[in-house]
């Protein structure tokens, strides 16, 4: 009888507990309605809000920009290793599979682009040493070939003594030589100390490739974002190693004909115009341009028409016209064109960050971007997955 008599108190008060929940509730329920609407004011950002949110990424772009251009002497060869290293990504996977180790397949690619960086420099040691010694004979024979076209235009009121004294005279160009070869000088241990930090950085990242690939990937927490990251680091790779591998061997055939072109047309050092013409060729554009103007030039100083002087320089950009516009887009397909513009864009803000070698990287660069945007925004691709 007690529990029972437990019980019913229990149940009692919990009945008690429950009207009066009940009642609260109602009471908080009319007084709410009692009261007047509050309107919800929505926090806005005025135009002075946005304009100093824009001024913030303004100064940390800034910012960014000059980072890269002071630490240009690290970040160049570190660039070009990470670049070349991306290019040779698909024979490094050709050797892995042949039961090649990480560390000897690094080692063996690295090495044959010191290799072929050093034999290129052996064979144009000799045509760029006799190009230094002819420098004060090329300068006087060029100015007295030109000057009877400049004495034409009249308002530049240069004359034959113009180049006896003042600033244009023999002696101040010599001595500009003097000062251009003193700054190639001292530019030599720069240049020595980028050449160690390329081809470290190229041997470790050939040899902590597949590692980092790892790292890269699991550093995206979702399933999503992780074969996100696997798609774009594969195309970047397929993208770079198959545009450089094609495009250096159609711009090899260019080195051989300009060669040929050369020789045939008297120039001097025909093996270095081939040279040039590979070279300037990875340049989009300006490359092609600057290389018919020094031909053109080249051709005039050799010969006394002016017409047979113009035929090497006529003819370069004929074949080289014929292989940008025939030869490389069959080859190549459609799928790797570029907007002119962007790349000419790319080309001068990487000229002048970062020189010469800046415009050679502007177009690989500019590959990545624009192949990472492709494969973030179109989804119709077929998706990787991930191993079990």
């Amino acid at each position: 009888m007690g529990i029972a008599n437990g019980i019913r108190k229990q149940a009692k008060k919990i009945a008690i507990g429950e009207r009066r929940t009940s009642a609260w509730a109602q009471t908080l329920k009319e007084t709410a309605e009692e009261l007047p609407p509050t309107p919800l004011h929505r926090l806005e950002k005025d135009g002075l809000d946005i304009s100093m949110a824009w001024a913030i990424i303004g100064i940390f772009g800034i910012l960014g920009l000059a980072a890269v251009y002071l630490m240009s002497l690290i970040l160049i060869p570190i660039t070009l290793a990470v670049v070349v290293g991306m290019i040779l990504g698909m024979a490094a996977e050709k050797l892995s599979r042949m039961g090649v180790p990480r560390l000897a397949n690094a080692f063996m690619l690295s090495s044959s682009v010191a290799l072929v960086i050093f034999l290129v420099i052996n064979s144009l040691a000799g045509p760029l040493m006799t190009l230094a010694n002819e420098g004060p004979a090329f300068a006087e024979r060029t100015i007295n070939r030109v000057m009877p076209y400049l004495e034409r235009i009249e308002w530049l009121h240069i004359t034959p003594a113009t180049f006896e004294s003042g600033p244009m005279s023999i002696g101040a160009l010599l001595e500009n030589t003097g000062n251009v070869l003193h700054v190639v000088t001292t530019s030599l241990t720069p240049a020595l100390v980028q050449g160690m930090i390329f081809f470290a950085a190229l041997l470790l990242f050939l040899a902590s490739r597949v590692n980092l690939r790892k790292t890269i990937i699991m550093t995206f927490r979702t399933r999503t974002q992780r074969l996100a990251a696997i798609r774009v680091i594969n195309a970047v790779e397929q993208v770079l190693g198959f545009y450089f591998a094609t495009a250096s061997l159609i711009y090899v055939g260019l080195g051989v004909v300009m060669t040929v072109i050369a020789y045939a047309g008297g120039l001097a050092a025909p093996v270095l115009w081939g040279f040039f013409a590979f070279l300037s060729s990875f340049i989009p554009y300006l490359g092609i341009t600057l290389m018919t103007f020094a031909v053109a030039v080249a051709g005039i100083l050799t010969h006394d028409d002016i017409v047979i002087g113009l035929m090497p320089a006529a003819a370069f950009f004929t074949v080289h016209l014929v292989m940008e516009n025939l030869i490389f887009p069959a080859v190549m397909g459609r799928r790797l064109e570029i907007n002119p513009f962007v790349v000419f864009l790319a080309i001068l803000f990487w000229t002048w960050m970062w020189g010469a070698v800046g415009a050679m990287l502007a177009l690989p660069l500019s590959l990545i971007v624009i192949t990472i945007i492709e494969e973030l925004l179109i989804e119709e691709k077929p998706q990787p997955q991930l191993p079990k």
